[in-house]
């Protein structure tokens, strides 16, 4: 009996698939709205270091994760059976096929329809004709920027959102003391601790949390 020997085609691949799941993981799933908007809670509570930043990617991961686990079990049930060979281009060509499908119907779900529109008509000024002749809106090439810069959109927005009550409070706390003559007294000594107050009386992180989950809600 002969050990099996991988060729180099076959180790190229792995290795490439396995190089490109960070950046699958940022760009086509919820990571990286929920990482933006759990940066941005932290920065308007003024607490800079706190989460971690270790911790706060780590939320978002295991966020996004629970909000594409739908996505993960359609792509595994239909590439589940299949009998998958790293020579055979045909048969990688048809594993292709098989999950292009789920993963559009995702993106399509959550990608703009009007930054799917600009994507499309980019390509008039930055592709060639051949290029861009049989393109259509819900090519992936079109989806997933559009589905990044919707992530983003929706990200700042919830950001904004989210500072409001906090830039209140800051403004408050910063009149209070100028009334009251105490212009040498920081203002983020008191407003901080206030504000941390706030967000934990009101459950802040689970609200949060649960908020980013259901926005992946829907149809």
């Amino acid at each position: 009996m002969t050990d099996y020997q991988p060729n180099l085609l076959e180790i190229i691949l792995v290795v490439t698939t396995i190089g490109l799941i960070p950046l699958a993981v940022v760009t086509l799933t919820g990571f990286l709205k929920i990482s933006v908007v759990l940066f941005l809670i932290r920065n308007a509570l003024g607490v800079q270091q706190t989460p971690p930043n270790l911790v706060l990617y780590g939320i978002a991961l295991i966020l996004a994760v629970y909000v594409t686990t739908p996505l993960i079990g359609e792509m595994y049930r239909e590439v589940e059976g299949r009998s998958i060979s790293l020579q055979n281009a045909e048969e990688l060509r048809e594993l292709g096929d098989a999950l292009h499908a789920p993963l559009q119907t995702h993106l399509s779900r959550f990608a703009n329809p009007s930054e799917r529109a600009f994507f499309v008509s980019a390509t008039e000024t930055v592709w060639s004709e051949e290029a861009r002749a049989d393109l259509r809106d819900d090519d992936l090439v079109v989806l997933i920027p559009a589905f990044v810069s919707s992530e983003l959109t929706r990200a700042f927005e919830i950001g904004f959102l989210l500072y409001i009550p906090f830039l209140v409070i800051d403004l408050l706390v910063a009149n209070v003391l100028m009334a009251m003559g105490m212009m040498m007294v920081s203002p983020t000594l008191i407003s901080i601790p206030l504000k941390i107050f706030l967000f934990v009386a009101v459950s802040g992180w689970s609200r949060l949390m649960h908020g980013l989950i259901l926005s992946y809600g829907g149809g």
